[in-house]
Parts: C-alpha cells; structure tokens; sequence
C-alpha cells in the first residue's frame, strides 16, 4: 500500500554527500521522513558535501531567512590549472606553471579577496538570465557572461598546503562563490587555480551542528514509525534564535494573530526580531519599524507545547 505523505515541521540538519545535488539531497531525505512540504536552505554544488538545512512544513516558512545566513566553508583548491567550472568538475581550459612563493605571498593574495569585494558568480551556476539559468545556457553553447557583484567575505585563510594544493577556512555572506574565490586567488597568484573539494562546515544560527549523513539516516526509517526521524528535527525556533526575542501579552498575541495594526513603545530604529507569546511559543517573525509598528513578515500556526 502507498505510504502517505505526512506533516511534519522542523529543521534537520543534513550532511549532503558528495554527488549529490541539492534538490537530489532534499528529495531523498523528504520521501524517508514523508514530509508533505519541504525545502532546503543554501544550495551545494554536487561535489560539495556538508551541511545542508533542510525544512520541513512550518519551518519553511524561514528558509528564505536561513538563506542569507552566514556560512563557512573548509575549501580545498589546485593551482595551475582552471576550468569552464572553476571546479573539479569542469573542463580544463588552461595549465600554467606555479611560480615559488611563500605563505606570506599567499596571504597577500589573500588579503583582496576579504571584507566587501566585487565577485564575478561563475558561468556555470544556477544564477538566472532571462529566466534561464545560466548554466544551461552555457551547455548549450550560449556566450554567457556572468555580472559581478558586491559580496561579504569576513573570513579567508591558508590552513594548509601541499604543493599546488592550498587548503582555505572560508567564511562568507549570501551569494559568495567559494569556487569564483578560488579562480580569483589563483589569478592573482599569476597560476590560475580550481576548487577541488567544499566541504560546508555551519550555517548560522547552526554554527556547531550535529549533522546526521545518509547511511546513518537510512536506518532510522521504519514502517509507519517516525519516532527515531523525528527525533533528529530542531524545532523551527532554534533557526531564528539569533534573532531578539519580542514578547507580547495574550491581547498583542491575538492582535498579531489577526492581522490588527499594533503598535508598541517607539523605537530607535527597525528591528527583525521573533514575537512569542507569554508561554513563550513563536507567533511570527517580525519588522519592528522606528516608531515601534510591528509589522508581520511570516506567521506561525503554534499549537501548545
């Protein structure tokens, strides 16, 4: 008999295997939990491995918040050669010697590619142009220019090397290209270089996750018993627990819940902050704007503990 899909909410924090691409990781995990409504949190390339957020039901609701979270990264690239891909993956376009320098002149190089910097996405990613993602337009032969943009990169470090192997610590905000930050670090070392391994080490607020793989999720899944899965679900909560807490009486919880305009004492300047009732359960995710107007980004059906 075919199982039914079920609704479930909350966070797991899955360690995506190499090979697999994001959507390949989040169907996978959804179809052993049964979730009705999912959706994951930051794509990885297929040859990245590591943390991927992934939510279930109400928890979806913030995926678009987790999105632009902080990220960090232990990167591994090759210097001397570059691809189509500026991965592993791609097609080699060029092979160049690689000069003798030391760590400090790596640091150096380093050193550009930190703080806010204009970043050029490779071609081959999911970025869209003309509602066509531009990796598709690439295999099909299209000259596909990628526009550069401003990114946050607030960590960047040699941890290691081997030869014309250079191992990184890569922390970063939305939208960074750890494969583009290795083309531009090979560029500016006169070598040329491509990402060899990614592995995503946390995602704020998750910055020191229990991560659970395939094959020790695998077994967990047992004929109409979700008990062992769902153990491993955060609650949607802990994905906004960065964020202040905005507690409200049980009058401002039902205006909130009904839509009415409610305004508390003025404010500074605008805020994003979680609005919980008096027994503490989410309500929302809030704006609370310079006047004190709260004004509700995403409500929550939250059902007693």
């Amino acid at each position: 008999m075919k199982r039914e899909f079920r609704d479930v909410s909350g966070i797991f924090l899955f360690d995506k295997p190499k090979g697999l691409s994001s959507n390949q990781a989040l169907q996978k995990v959804r179809w052993l939990f049964k979730a009705r409504k999912a959706g994951h949190t930051g794509s990885l390339d297929p040859m990245a491995t590591g943390l991927l957020p992934i939510c279930f039901g109400e928890a979806t609701k913030i995926a678009g918040h987790l999105l632009g979270s902080r990220k960090a990264y232990l990167a591994e690239l090759r210097l001397g050669i570059t691809t189509n891909t500026d991965d592993a993956d791609g097609e080699i376009l060029q092979t160049r010697v690689v000069p003798a320098f030391d760590d400090a002149a790596i640091d150096a190089a380093l050193c550009t590619l930190r703080g806010r910097i204009v970043q050029t996405p490779p071609v081959y990613s999911a970025l869209k142009q003309g509602g066509v993602p531009l990796y598709k337009r690439a295999r099909r032969g299209e000259d596909v220019q990628a526009q550069p943009r401003e990114v946050l990169v607030q960590r960047l470090e040699l941890t290691g090397r081997d030869g014309d192997v250079l191992r990184l610590h890569v922390e970063c905000g939305s939208g960074t290209y750890v494969r583009s930050l290795a083309r531009d670090l090979g560029e500016r070392l006169g070598c040329g270089a491509h990402l060899t391994a990614l592995r995503r080490i946390w995602v704020e607020p998750f910055t020191d996750p229990q991560m659970t793989t395939l094959e020790a999720l695998l077994p967990l899944q047992q004929d109409g018993d979700f008990t062992a899965l769902d153990r491993l679900l955060l609650p949607l909560e802990e994905g906004l627990a960065a964020l202040p807490a905005l507690y409200l009486d049980a009058v401002q919880a039902q205006q909130l819940h009904h839509g009415q305009r409610l305004i508390l004492a003025d404010t500074a300047e605008s805020t994003v902050c979680r609005a919980l009732d008096g027994d503490h359960r989410l309500i929302a995710l809030v704006e609370v704007r310079n006047g004190g107007e709260i004004v509700v980004r995403r409500g929550f059906n939250s059902s007693p503990p």
